[in-house]
This record gives structure tokens, sequence and C-alpha cells, in this order.
């Protein structure tokens, strides 16, 4: 075999080695471990079974809970904002899988020129009279390039568009998970507000009539003006709760109306019947640690910035290598609108042309150097959301198991200062206790019953903050993306 053959198969060969390698790290999913169970002791109500979260408000059977999600989903402003973001990461995408296809360019023009009868070259050359110095020209053609993508640099750019959009769409899913929470915490604000303001109500009626019923002893002499006093200044401070719980209750009607995409007042007349706190389902599944990982979308988020920030690097590394393009123009040109189009006029070329960034090595290392920096945090930042949410899913089920122990003392202190109220109000009737008794056992029995609504809602706060420290629920109400470009075609 000849020197010259072995070096031409050399050459080939080095050049099929070099087309279709792709500079830069190829992505690996980060190893992140998360415990086999949770560091929370079980309790009752809890059961790690696979989660069921994916529709978790259906569990409060409210309808009209149900109704104000459905619609908060389809007319939220946040969530539009979201998906506006979305198609635009989806359009970033699809113009880098466009820079695979080769740039075709039109033009068109005319012109009308005039040359100078004295210039050095025609001023010194015999001319026929009819020489012409002014003329027309007309030209059209199609220039054409396009770059081929030998050391992967387009492709992971698209890679890195891919991750983006990728990501933008769970952070509209964080929206949508976000949104349910918000609603949800608002509506159980509302119908504990209203608990609460029921209770105060009757509490003030049953001091207006305690006071009357003491000016009436007071009048035949069986009580006195202390008792009188005491309990008017009790029935002022009854009312002085009042109005704080009215506030609290038209700002959860108003902060709902705004989730809805709403003015503010506009479900007043529909969330002002008072109705019960939607209550906490006998069993929630809540499934096991590493669930988290592939169900929130904070933490897909960051996973999927990491893998657009690892693509990143490839670009960087590219501008070391050449880079290869194929360019061409044809068209016509003519001075003669006539002969504008005819075979003559013809012209055309085509041929490769080279790139390199040869005396540019420093600034392209510091490129490589950055983006490898900004790779780094960004894996030190999904190992951040990976623990952030854990530690909110452990909190979550401690706050939400010890709100129900408390809420049981609570139940147990309303039975027994009711009974004390009672016994209370019989022993007073007989003259055996004095009246101060009374109202502090009336105030101790309404502070109680006030603080057990205050827990009902808490405990189903709590079981929502549970919920979305799981991440369910945007899977079920996140409406289908628009399907992406096609992937790129290779080189």
């Amino acid at each position: 075999m000849s020197r010259t053959k072995i070096l031409t198969g050399m050459a080939a060969a080095a050049l099929a080695s070099v087309v279709g390698c792709t500079v830069g790290p190829d992505y690996h999913p980060a190893a992140v471990r998360a415990p086999a169970a949770w560091s929370s002791p079980e309790t009752e109500g809890l059961t790690n079974s696979a989660s069921t979260a994916s529709a978790w408000w259906t569990s409060f059977h409210d309808a009209e809970f149900d109704s104000l999600i459905q619609r908060a989903a389809q007319s939220n402003l946040d969530l539009r904002v979201a998906e506006a973001r979305l198609r635009q990461a989806r359009a970033v995408r699809e113009r880098s899988a466009a820079d695979f296809a080769p740039t075709l360019d039109s033009s068109g023009s005319f012109a009308r020129a005039r040359q100078s009868q004295n210039q050095p070259l025609i001023g010194a050359l015999p001319l026929p009279p009819n020489f012409p110095f002014e003329y027309s020209v007309y030209n059209a053609g199609f220039d054409a390039s396009w770059e081929i993508d030998l050391f992967g640099g387009k492709r992971r750019a698209l890679q890195a568009a891919t991750a983006e959009w990728q990501g933008t769409m769970e952070a509209r899913n964080d929206a949508m998970l976000s949104l349910l929470a918000e609603v949800a915490r608002n509506y159980v604000e509302l119908r504990g507000g209203q608990r609460r303001l029921e209770i105060a109500r009757q509490d003030l009626k049953l001091q207006e009539e305690a006071l009357e019923l003491t000016r009436a002893r007071f009048q035949s002499g069986v009580a006195n003006e202390l008792d009188v006093t005491r309990s008017a200044a009790l029935l002022a401070g009854q009312r002085a709760a009042i109005p704080p719980l009215e506030t609290a209750v038209r700002e959860a009607m108003y902060g709902i109306a705004v989730l809805l995409g709403q003015e503010p007042g506009a479900l007043v007349a529909e969330l002002s019947p008072p109705m019960p706190v939607p209550p906490t389902p006998p069993e929630v599944p809540i499934g096991l640690p590493a669930d988290l990982l592939r169900r929130r979308p904070d933490v897909r988020r960051a996973e999927r910035q990491l893998a657009a920030e690892t693509a990143r690097i490839g670009v960087a590394k590219s501008d070391w290598y050449p880079k290869f393009s194929l360019t061409g123009d044809v068209g016509t040109e003519s001075v003669s609108f006539s002969k504008w189009f005819e075979p003559g006029s013809l012209f055309w070329s085509i041929g490769p042309s080279l790139q390199w960034r040869a005396l540019d090595f420093s600034r392209v290392r510091a490129e490589v150097r950055a983006q490898t920096a900004v790779q780094e945090a960004a894996l030190a930042t999904y190992e951040k959301a990976v623990l952030t949410s854990l530690q909110e899913a452990e909190n979550a089920l401690v706050t939400y198991a010890q709100e129900q122990n408390r809420h049981r003392a609570l139940a147990d202190e309303v039975a027994q200062n009711q009974r004390s109220l009672d016994m209370a109000n019989s022993l007073y009737a007989q003259g055996r206790v004095n009246f101060l008794d009374v109202l502090d056992v009336r105030r101790s029995l309404y502070q109680s019953d006030d603080q057990l609504a205050v827990s009902d809602q808490a405990v189903s706060l709590d079981l929502i903050v549970l919920y979305k420290a799981l991440g369910g629920g945007w899977e079920t109400l996140a409406r289908a993306p628009a399907k992406a470009a096609s992937t790129a075609p290779s080189p």
C-alpha cells in the first residue's frame, strides 16, 4: 500500500472520529439519596402507602371547595403568566432546533447607475460615441449557509434549551401547586372565621341575657352592683371581639376572588352563607420520602436546571474548535430587464468556509470555567431543593400530628367547661356561689370553644400544608403542554 493511501486512510479515520462527537460532559442525574422512611413518628391517620394526592382537595368532600379549585385552575392570573413563560421557553427550544437547518436568504434589487467618463481606465481608452455610461442593473438571487455541527456545540445548545423548556414546565406545575394550596388556605380560613364568628355571636347573646338577669337580680336585691358592672364589662369585651372576625371573613372572601381572577367582591354573595370547616379524611396516605423527588415540581425544576447548565459547558467548549460551513449563492444579474432571466444572466458560487477563534483561547477557557461554576451552583441548588423538600414534609407531618393531639385535648376541655358552666349556673341560682364564679366559668367556656374552632381550622390547614409538601395536585389539573419541536437531525 502506498504512503499516499495510508495518509489518506488516516485522514479519513480522523475525520470520521471527529464527525458526530459532542464536546463537554454528558449529563447524568445527580446521585441524591432520600431516607427509606420518615423521621417523624407514625401517627394515627397517616399511612406509608402510596400517596394518592393527585386530587387531594376532593378528600375534604366539599362541593364548593371543589368548584373553587376548578375555577382557579382556569382563570388564575399567576398561572396565566407561568403558561406564557412556558410558551416562550418552547419557542426558544424550537429556535435552537432550527439552527441545525441551512439558512436561506433571498434578495432582489434594481439600481440606476452612471459611470464617470473621466475615470482612469475608461477615460484613457478610445470609446464609441454610444458607450453606455448610464445604465440599469437588475439583480435577484438566493444566499444559503449551513454550519456543520462537527463538534456538537449546537447539539449541546439544543439539550440546554430542551432542559430549560422542561424546567419551565415544572415551574408552571409549581405555580399550580401553590395556587391550589392558596385557594385551600383561604377557603379553610373563611369557614373557620365564620365558625368563630358564629361562636362569638352566640356568646354575645348569652352575655346580653346574663346582663339582663343580673340587673333583674340587682333590682330585686339578690345581687349587688358589682355583679352588674362585671357582666356589662364582659359583654363589652365580647362585642369588641366580633369586628376582627368579620374583617378576617371578608378578607378571605376577597382573597379567593382574586385567586380566581375576579374582582374582590365578586364572590361575597356566594361565600357568605356559613358552612363548616372542611373535615380532614380519616386516613391520609403519604407515601415514602423517595416519592418527593418524582412528584415535587420545585425539585424536578432544579434537576432540569442542572441538566441545562451541564449542557451549556459543552456549548462553551465548542468555541475551542473550528466551525465549518457550506456557503453558496445563486441568482441572475443583467443590465437589461428583457434579458434578466435568460441563461446568460445566471451566476452562482458554492464552497466551504472555516472560522476558528485561534487567538482567543484564553477568553474561551474563562467562559468554560465560568459556566462550570454555574453548573456547580446548579448542582448545589438541586441538592438543597431535595433537602428542603424533605424538611418541609417532615415539618408538615409533625405539625399535623401534634395539632390533632391538641384538638382532642381542646374538645375534652370544652366538654368539661360546659359541664362546669351548667353547675355554676345551678349553684348561682341557689345562691351558693357568687356571680364572679359564673363569669369566670363562662369566660373559660368561650375561650376553649373559640380555641377548638381555631384548632378545627388548624388541622385542615396543616393537612393542606402536608399535601403541598408532598407535591401533589398539579398532575390532575395541569393542562397538557403543546408538543415541543422535533428532535434535531444528526449532521
